[in-house]
């Protein structure tokens, strides 16, 4: 297939220095520059080499809406009739329009709805806007919480393929986010695959499947996939899975450069936003609390709104000590966003604190937000295992998780697993489970705490103590439920060790 007339090559910015080979399972050594040179596989999962090709220059992105699951519909539409997502240019220094604050993204996904809702009233033939109205309402209700929007998307979605049947790579690319979105992972690959089928320039169908070939664990064709996107459109979204599939297999740095790229190409407030809420988040997972403070303030001045930013704030307050702060601005970001993780967490912190009725009214509430998610055709048994195991029934988690095998993989499906079965007893069953959730060397704490107790279950005593203080390391406040039992379990692993460890 010859490329669409007037697309030119677009190169890969990556820094040479990210070259370095990906996988599950083990590291490797520095990639080749091509990506063509595949390295060796290592483990179970391979890993490949980020390619820089010469002369290759810095390239602002075009100001789309990011999210990691940016829809090619939504850009289309966008270009063809003229629903800008960038910031907005042209307006005179010190007129009354530069000097209102910038929309917030809920506003400014609802002005874009409306607009294309209006465009199809007069146009209701125009196959691309319609699935630019789906991926429109994947994207409200990723920005909102709000999972009633997916069946909205889902019919606009159809309507543009019932009008254009054949080449719709725009409405394909817009299903396969939605599935994914959904936590379909099997019908988003097929459907990213679909959409490549008809367009193989579509960076956007490139990045779905990268999602959910990370989603399904099979990362060395995640990694490819995320190349292929980086190598057709380098810029925000792309460079955003870039960064998480390098912190993914541990390799901090290059995932913190790489969210700097995308905060520098960013362009608008919603990009800008993206960018810092995931610096805050991977500054958090690794102990950096200082970093992780200004990251989540300079997001919440690009938008004040973001509850996935209050809460960002909030486990920084809990890790402080600063517990009133951080019970308000839970209060604020799950009033705003009920999801079940938020919720939970909200729930575990008061519980730490000794308010364990006001834990379990909001225990009672994730349940019931996780009902709604599941009548939107959402699945959430991943996500809600760990939950399950800890305050519910071990034994539901455990059966959650082993069908959601199904349609998941990678090492989160691992590390939920393992805890399922340890919380019933089944330590040597869920020893396999936890070590392949460390094996990638994704900086989690609660992954090597996990390890470190199913260790220490079966009398590991040496391997425990050294993934207790693993985690205690990377984070000294990971949870505020299970970092004081960590502690706690080391202390008792230490005082009855002989000299040398116990073998």
């Amino acid at each position: 297939m010859g490329r669409p007339p007037g697309q030119r090559r677009r190169e890969n910015v990556l820094p040479s220095r990210l070259r370095r080979p990906l996988g599950r399972y083990g590291r490797g050594r520095r990639g080749s520059a091509l990506l063509s040179r595949l390295q060796r596989p290592l483990e179970r999962y391979g890993r490949i080499g980020w390619r820089r090709l010469p002369g290759s220059r810095r390239s602002r992105a075009a100001g789309a809406l990011v999210t990691v699951a940016v829809l090619a519909a939504t850009a289309a539409a966008a270009l063809v009739l003229g629903v800008g997502t960038g910031t907005g240019g042209g307006q005179p220094a010190g007129s009354a329009a530069a000097a209102q604050p910038p929309p917030t993204p809920a506003t400014r996904i609802g002005q874009q709805i409306d607009g294309l809702t209006a465009r199809l009233r007069q146009v209701p033939g125009d196959w691309p806007g319609w699935a630019a109205l789906g991926g429109a309402y994947v994207e409200q209700a990723r920005i909102t919480g709000d999972p009633t929007a997916y069946p909205r998307a889902e019919i606009a979605l159809a309507r543009s393929l019932e009008i254009h049947p054949d080449g719709n790579d725009l409405a394909l690319a817009g299903q396969a986010a939605l599935a994914a979105a959904r936590h379909d992972f099997p019908a988003a690959l097929r459907l990213a695959d679909a959409a490549i089928a008809v367009n193989e320039y579509s960076a956007p169908a490139h990045g779905v499947r990268a999602d959910a070939l990370v989603e399904l664990g099979r990362y060395p064709e995640a990694w490819l996939a995320v190349q292929r996107m980086v190598d057709l459109r380098p810029d925000v979204s792309s460079l955003a899975r870039a960064s998480y599939a390098f912190e993914l297999r541990g390799e901090v740095e290059p995932a913190r450069e790489a969210l700097n790229r995308v905060l520098a190409d960013a362009s608008s407030p919603a990009d800008v936003a993206f960018a810092w809420l995931h610096l805050g988040e991977l500054a958090r997972d690794t102990g950096d609390l200082t970093g992780a403070e200004e990251a989540f303030r300079r997001g919440l001045v690009a938008d004040p709104t973001s509850p996935a930013l209050l809460a960002g704030r909030a486990r920084v307050a809990a890790a402080q000590g600063l517990v009133d702060a951080a019970l308000a601005d839970y209060r604020t970001a799950t009033g705003r966003s009920p999801q079940p993780a938020l919720v939970i967490e909200y729930g575990e912190l008061l519980a730490a604190v000794g308010r364990q009725p006001e834990a379990d009214q909001q225990y009672a509430l994730a349940r019931s937000a996780a009902g709604l998610l599941r009548a939107q055709g959402v699945d959430v048994d991943v996500e809600l295992a760990l939950f399950e195991a800890d305050h519910g029934d071990p034994e539901a988690a455990l059966a959650a998780v082993t069908d959601a095998r199904q349609r998941r993989g990678g090492v989160f499906v691992d590390d939920a697993q393992a805890w399922a079965l340890h919380r019933l007893g089944r330590d040597a069953e869920a020893l396999e489970y936890a070590r392949a959730a460390v094996a990638l060397g994704t900086p989690r704490a609660l992954f090597r705490y996990h390890l470190g107790v199913i260790e220490a279950a079966l009398g590991q005593s040496d391997a425990a103590v050294a993934n207790l203080r693993a985690a205690l390391a990377l984070d000294p406040a990971f949870s505020p439920l299970h970092a004081p039992l960590a502690r706690n379990l080391l202390g008792s692993l230490d005082a009855v060790r002989p000299v040398g460890g116990a073998r």
